[in-house]
């Protein structure tokens, strides 16, 4: 579809342009992202490298390839859901405007953070987008209904066989 085509690519330019100039200028976003480092080496079983910058360059590097990945429409749910998860962290990290106590640069970080929280809801989207195709949950529903009706239709049909079978028994039987 004409819109799939236009809005992948339009949404994965950010990322792919922002993941470039992390993979290339990490020591630039590295402060930010102290914290959740920090966070995810403490709250977590992950295995985190003890060098900030090196976790904000592997971020740089999935946001690269993963914008990459949805703009050309190749596992684009993937690419939407990894993307999300990669979002979340870094949007938190750079842009937590509550802490903020200068006006201006509060009102910057706030825009900052919506238009993140912005990008995250067409992410999901595109997360979710089947194409028009059914989901694997409605085609698992659907081949159940299907089994258990035809189940049914055997077991019935099991039944009256074994009715008629009985019935030729009895009349064939001189009880």
């Amino acid at each position: 579809m004409l819109i799939r085509r236009l809005a992948r690519p339009l949404l994965g330019s950010m990322f792919v342009l922002g993941g470039l100039d992390e993979a290339r200028n990490p020591h630039e976003k590295r402060p930010a992202a102290v914290g959740v480092v920090q966070f995810l080496r403490e709250k977590t079983a992950m295995a985190v490298p003890d060098d900030t910058a090196t976790v904000v360059r592997i971020d740089g590097v999935v946001k690269l390839v993963a914008g990459i990945a949805l703009s050309l429409g190749r596992a684009p749910r993937l690419a939407a859901a990894v993307l999300s998860a990669s979002l979340v962290p870094t949007t938190l990290a750079a842009h937590s405007f509550w802490k903020i106590d200068d006006e201006s640069d509060r009102a910057l970080q706030k825009q900052e953070f919506f238009k993140n929280a912005s990008m995250l809801g067409g992410l999901l989207l595109a997360a979710v987008d089947t194409e028009g195709k059914p989901s694997v949950a409605w085609r698992t529903r659907r081949a159940a209904r299907r089994l258990s009706r035809n189940v049914s239709h055997v077991a019935e049909n099991t039944s009256e066989s074994a009715e008629r079978v009985a019935r030729k028994t009895r009349k064939a039987l001189p009880v």
